[in-house]
């Protein structure tokens, strides 16, 4: 239940949100939204549920977040051993279909629909999958016949209140790898998407026993940790090494947990006292991925308030933007604790608008993003309003693959022949790189306040421009992105000489 504000408090954030001034947002800035299937957290709402209702409610949610100017969903199609798409590799999904294995009842895959509205509202897709997590309880008796714990009882390990894929088997390892390959070849996704689940929050008294692969598996002298972390790094190299041999254009993204290491422990860690920390207990080095390039983008979960004592929210973005050095850095944001939290901090309707603001004032961060979608759709109002009319009020482009993989500029792109038709204009065009998207400018220069509309790119030559675009104007300009997110040159298309269609 929400916990009620006294009056005087709720006047007083309401000035204040009123008088609160937004950093300006650059030109490209991720602004991404985890959309959590797991549990039916956010969609969809409940695997029974007719397809009807289940499009109705995506559709909802993409337009919720359209409408603030929004432009990523990271959408989760694997939770724990299972898929929301048809595939051998895995069962479907209990959360999609309502009973594990069953297929849907009224469409033979949804996955395509969801990356086709996704794009149209503007949006990147990431797919989401969480590779080490088998089972969501110890009860398997729910579990299709065709889940890898009856399949592959060998690569299962019991911890708390789960089974997990031993991360250090080498065909556990090849196994999660044909999984991203197959996403990745057979779906228009803009990435993957791995969370902060690699080896399990560490539980007192429990043993995640993996002794016999570590004995099996691991190099001379090198200790448990040691060779955990290796078995994490290893996924993760050969993960991208996949996806770059199918589609180099394609992200691939991880969200870890927050604190890398306290400066207790490490002088190069943060000034925190977390509990846990991702190096030392998920035994994750995204300090090493991104030496390494083993990723294109990391998004650290910062789910505290801005000055919480033991995890701040101002000093864990400092300390990320001075440690990662070569990928693209985002910042993940936790809206789902907003007037629902033992920290008074979040009951202040600014505390996300101020962390908002401590991100686009650091330098080598480029956005962030919100767990999860549910988060802000209701009993929010105030928030949403600030994020809106003053953080959000502008749109923004999705930050570019690193410069690893830049083509050259100028790109040599003409536009063929432009046809009316009663809504609009038929543009055709001729290009010499691959192009991802068309952005309509107000004025001839690409700047935030100047993106009026976004269209996603099919293979065909030609793009769609609608009349409200143009509103009687004989010319509009137009910038293409490449798949890799490099923005073209400015590109003006001519109105008056056209061919009715």
């Amino acid at each position: 239940m929400r916990k009620l504000l006294p009056i005087s408090v709720l006047l007083f954030f309401a000035v204040s949100c009123s008088t609160f001034k937004a950093v300006p947002s650059g030109t490209t800035e991720f602004r991404g939204i985890w959309i959590a299937s797991v549990a039916n957290i956010d969609w969809p709402k409940n695997g029974n549920d007719g397809l009807a209702k289940k499009k109705k409610d995506y559709l909802e949610l993409l337009s919720f977040y359209k409408a603030l100017n929004f432009n990523a969903a990271i959408v989760q199609i694997r939770t724990a051993g299972d898929a929301l798409y048809p595939t051998k590799l895995a069962p479907w999904s209990r959360y999609l279909t309502g009973t594990e294995g069953n297929p849907p009842k009224d469409t033979t895959d949804i996955l395509p629909w969801l990356i086709e509205q996704t794009h149209a509202h503007g949006m990147e897709f990431h797919a989401w999958l969480n590779p080490y997590r088998a089972t969501m309880s110890l009860d398997t008796s729910t579990l299709a016949p065709t889940h890898d714990f009856y399949r592959h009882r060998n690569w299962m390990v019991p911890y708390g209140t789960k089974f997990y894929y031993n991360p250090g088997l080498p065909e556990v390892q090849e196994h999660l790898v044909s999984i991203m390959e197959e996403v990745v070849s057979r779906y228009q996704v803009d990435a993957i998407h791995f969370d902060d689940y690699f080896y399990p929050y560490t539980i007192k008294d429990e043993i995640f026993n993996d002794s016999l692969a570590y004995k099996a598996h691991a190099l001379p002298n090198q200790s448990l940790a040691e060779w955990r972390r290796s078995n994490v790094d290893s996924l993760l190299k050969k993960v991208n090494v996949r996806i770059k041999n199918s589609k180099p254009w394609v992200h691939f993204g991880i969200s870890p947990f927050g604190v890398w290491k306290n400066k207790t422990t490490d002088t190069k860690g943060s000034l925190t006292e977390a509990g846990q920390t991702t190096y030392e207990n998920l035994f994750a080095d995204p300090l090493l991925w991104d030496k390494e390039g083993y990723i294109d983008y990391l998004i650290p979960q910062l789910y505290w308030s801005l000055d919480n004592k033991p995890a701040s929210y101002n000093i864990l973005t400092d300390w990320w933007a001075s440690n990662i050095e070569n990928i693209n850095l985002y910042i993940g944001n936790g809206p789902y604790k907003i007037y629902n939290n033992a920290d008074k901090a979040w009951d202040n309707p600014l505390e996300l608008p101020k962390q908002l603001n401590k991100t686009r004032a650091t330098k080598r961060i480029d956005g962030n993003a919100f767990f999860s979608a549910k988060s802000l759709t209701a009993n929010k109002e105030t928030i949403v309003k600030t994020l809106k009319k003053k953080v959000y009020k502008h749109k923004a482009l999705t930050p570019a693959l690193s410069k690893l993989y830049e083509v050259t500029l100028p790109l040599k792109i003409a536009i063929k022949e432009v046809k009316k038709k009663d809504d609009g204009y038929i543009v055709e065009y001729v290009s010499d790189t691959d192009l991802k998207q068309v952005i309509y400018l107000k004025k001839p220069e690409l700047t935030s306040k100047n993106i009026i509309g976004k269209q996603y790119l099919n293979p065909s030559d030609s793009f769609y421009v609608p009349r409200n675009i143009v509103k009687g104007k004989k010319k509009c300009y137009v910038v293409f992105r490449t798949k890799y997110g490099q923005p073209s040159q400015l590109i003006p298309i001519n109105l008056t000489s056209t061919h009715e269609k």
